[in-house]
């Protein structure tokens, strides 16, 4: 009961909390669907009770504050319900919608009793900050920037930015470098939290740090493992979000299994579903690039054996014209030799008959002429015979050293021997030239040399006559 004084009716501290009590029971009997944010989730492990810090902000400030309980059955059972939908469970900063009875104990005060959160209030919350920040990214024409950066065709210095446990990032590396063709990727990894309030600014600080080594990368990959929607909420994060869009080189994400896109796969250069995904696509972009040069290579060795063939079967073709013509011509010396030895001998036999046919006369002439007569003209045919035996041995002589002279310049004009002197065949388009106007500066020609070929290209070219 209250006391009373001289001046004053005093109640007692519990007599008016009481009473507070009494008006909350009677006004707020009911239950009330309100929606807040909730700040600070309080749970405590040991009693499995909840104390909830809820605010409501505007313009940035706080303007209204309360704290709730949450006690452990309810807790249990809404979190629970927030596992099945979300794939989440109950954490401080998120906006909810929740059921609750207000409340007022002359020990504890004022409080709100949670009966239940309603967990797709929480993920239309999500919808609506992501659709803030796209809008806000269109406006500010980065939305498609990271999208329109030139990439080159084979991105395989890759900066990742990942969770060092994540098994994403396990299968990711796993995926890379164990690819059947070998290809050859450098990865070196940013590590970075991936999820919870603290992750956007621990993503932004490694875009940072990569964004001063840029020009060692070819691309950025985020890859993490599946998560709900709940969990992926920090990627439609604003500056986040901002960051990917702006970065100066192609950012690649692989990081949920969630069939609702976020804000910043959505600005990504390329989005995978997963990182498996995301690695496959690294690789079929090394074998797109490759097929094609793995098909030139087999042109390029198909074309080789073909002119090499060619090559050959001329050259072989050539050799048989130089043989033929040279055996050609050996027949017609040796033609033209035996002719002139066939001419030496009759000429030789017919002097002889003459000078014998002579010296008869001259012995039916001089017959009675004194023997002295008859050994003069013995004598004289004796040096008439010398003379036809040294004429003879000197016609031989010449004709043999011509008959040599001739068989030493056949045999130098064999192929062989021709190109062994220095000598060389040029051909241009498989066909020998000899003059400067069958070739133009720019046209490529071989070379054909005793120990090989040389395959050159007309850099310049000049006649005889400007020589001389």
């Amino acid at each position: 009961m209250p006391e009373t004084n001289k001046q004053h009716k005093v109640f007692s501290l519990l007599e008016i909390t009481m009473s507070i009590q009494r008006a909350f029971k009677q006004w707020y009997s009911g239950a009330y669907w309100i929606k807040a944010e909730m700040n600070k989730l309080n749970h405590y492990k040991y009693s499995g009770h909840c104390y909830p810090d809820l605010l409501e902000r505007q313009d940035g400030k706080v303007v209204a504050q309360i704290r709730a309980t949450l006690w452990e059955d309810d807790y249990r059972r809404i979190n629970s319900t927030f596992l099945k939908v979300l794939n989440e469970p109950l954490k401080d900063g998120i906006n909810i919608l929740f059921l609750a009875k207000v409340t007022f104990s002359p020990v504890h005060g004022l409080s709100l009793a949670i009966l239940d959160i309603d967990p797709a209030y929480t993920l239309g919350d999500l919808e609506r900050e992501k659709l803030e920040t796209i809008n806000r990214l269109k406006s500010e024409n980065l939305f498609n920037q990271n999208k329109l950066l030139p990439v080159s065709p084979l991105l395989q210095r890759i900066a990742i930015i990942s969770v060092e446990t994540s098994k994403g990032l396990a299968d990711f590396v796993k995926v890379i470098n164990g690819n059947r063709w070998g290809y050859k990727f450098f990865t070196l990894l940013f590590p970075a939290l991936l999820q919870g309030d603290k992750a956007p600014e621990s993503i932004m600080g490694q875009l940072r740090r990569i964004r001063r080594v840029a020009h060692h990368f070819d691309a950025v990959a985020i890859v993490r493992g599946g998560g709900g929607d709940v969990g992926l909420a920090s990627y439609n994060h604003y500056e986040l979000s901002r960051a990917v869009a702006s970065f100066p080189l192609p950012v690649l994400t692989g990081i949920g299994h969630s069939t609702n896109e976020t804000v910043v796969e959505m600005v990504a250069h390329l989005n995978a579903i997963t990182p498996t995904e995301l690695a496959d696509f690294l690789i079929q972009r090394f074998r797109n690039f490759d097929i094609p040069l793995e098909n030139f290579a087999r042109k390029i060795r198909d074309n080789a054996r073909q002119m090499l063939s060619s090559e050959r079967q001329q050259l072989t073709d050539e050799m048989r014209i130089f043989k033929s013509v040279t055996g050609r011509a050996m027949i017609l010396q040796n033609e033209i030799l035996n002719n002139k030895m066939q001419q030496i001998r009759q000429n030789t036999r017919s002097e002889i008959r003459s000078q014998f046919t002579r010296i008869e006369g001259l012995k039916m002439t001089l017959g009675k002429y004194a023997p002295i007569a008859i050994n003069n003209s013995l004598n004289q045919v004796a040096q008439l015979q010398q003379l036809l035996s040294k004429i003879s041995r000197n016609f031989l002589k010449n004709t043999h050293t011509e008959l040599l002279a001739a068989e030493n310049q056949l045999r130098a004009l064999h192929p062989d021997n021709v190109l062994k002197r220095g000598y060389s065949i040029t051909l241009h388009n498989g066909k020998s030239i000899s003059n400067t106007d069958a070739a133009n500066v720019g046209d490529e020609i071989e070379t054909i040399l005793y120990s090989g070929k040389i395959k050159s290209k007309i850099v310049a070219k000049s006649n005889t006559k400007d020589h001389e």
